[in-house]
């Protein structure tokens, strides 16, 4: 195995890494509806616990509304408490078979929390891709031990692994400045 393969293996991780995060961030909410809002609900349904998206349909409505077709009937009421319980500042409302769910504007103070909700989200991702890059390193330091690889590319390949994660790390920082602006925009 050679210094790239083991950046080359790691790099995978991190790319998944950043899509996870780019998933956690989409689900922060803004002035706007979006079907993201509801990926984290859970319904308890069937004697178990599934996504949202197993038991109905999540569409947008307009600009502040989400509607949600329920597939069974009898789990209409389930999603609206799951909706209402999932600690998202919604308010659901029943409507047949289908839930209508109205996007209330934000106030300055709530902004302000998920702009904090989302630096925390990049700062755990950065973290990752820190730990990410400790694994490189060590991976670099087996190879020489085992004489696979020259000092010099031991040093070649720790340089390489600190401008991908500052590659990776401006990609996150980009992500949450246009979050930012997204969450602050009225």
């Amino acid at each position: 195995m050679s210094a790239k393969e083991v950046i080359r293996s790691v790099e995978a991780k991190m790319k998944k890494s950043i899509e996870s995060f780019q998933h956690e961030i989409a689900s922060v909410r803004t002035g706007k509806a979006t079907t993201a809002l509801l990926d984290r609900v859970k319904v308890e349904a069937y004697g178990q616990s599934m996504p949202l998206k197993q038991v109905g349909n999540v569409a947008v409505q307009d600009a502040h509304t989400l509607m949600v077709q329920v597939w069974d009937k009898s789990m209409v009421a389930a999603v609206e408490k799951s909706i209402r319980d999932a600690n998202l500042g919604l308010n659901p409302a029943a409507e047949g078979q289908s839930i209508r769910v109205s996007i209330p504007p934000l106030t300055e103070e709530r902004r302000k929390e998920y702009v904090k909700l989302t630096k925390k989200y990049s700062e755990d991702s950065k973290v990752a891709l820190r730990n990410l890059r400790r694994e490189i390193l060590h991976g670099l330091d087996k190879l020489e031990k085992e004489k696979e690889i020259s000092e010099d590319d031991k040093n070649r390949g720790k340089k390489d692994a600190d401008d991908l994660v500052h590659k990776y790390e401006k990609q996150i920082n980009d992500i949450v400045t246009m979050k930012e602006k997204e969450i602050m925009e009225v």
